[in-house]
């Protein structure tokens, strides 16, 4: 795999640039699907914009350090659309869930796409 650099760059940028709203917190029910239950924190960018016309998704989980090491690429076939979701400072166990709980329905898949490299600042 091709490492991009300036991808993770302007994503760390994004981020750090933007307030992180955590609007669905761990173990909070999904408002119009009642049996999901988010397994980590869920939110988004706020003032940044996704496909959807809404904030950009993340994924904040236990590790305070707040590293972006990976993102999930979503394709949704009920909503026909594709998003991005950023994971923040998330152990592998929770990285784990995301990815399953973003392929567990026959109507959305998606693939963790992983940072090859450790976090460089951004300035």
């Amino acid at each position: 795999m091709i490492e991009n650099h300036e991808f993770w760059n302007a994503i760390d940028r994004l981020v750090m640039e933007s307030e992180i709203i955590i609007d669905r917190p761990k173990g909070t029910v999904h408002p119009k699907y009642p049996d999901f239950i988010y397994p980590v924190d869920y939110g988004y960018l706020k003032n940044a914009t996704s496909m959807d016309n809404a904030g950009i998704d993340v994924w904040v989980g236990s590790d305070g350090s707040q590293t972006i090491d990976a993102i999930m690429c979503t394709v949704d076939l009920m909503k026909r659309d594709s998003e991005i979701k950023i994971l923040i400072g998330c152990i592998e166990a929770e990285k784990e869930l995301i990815f399953q709980t973003h392929n567990e329905s026959q109507h959305m898949k998606g693939i963790l796409i992983r940072r090859q490299n450790q976090r460089q600042v951004v300035e």
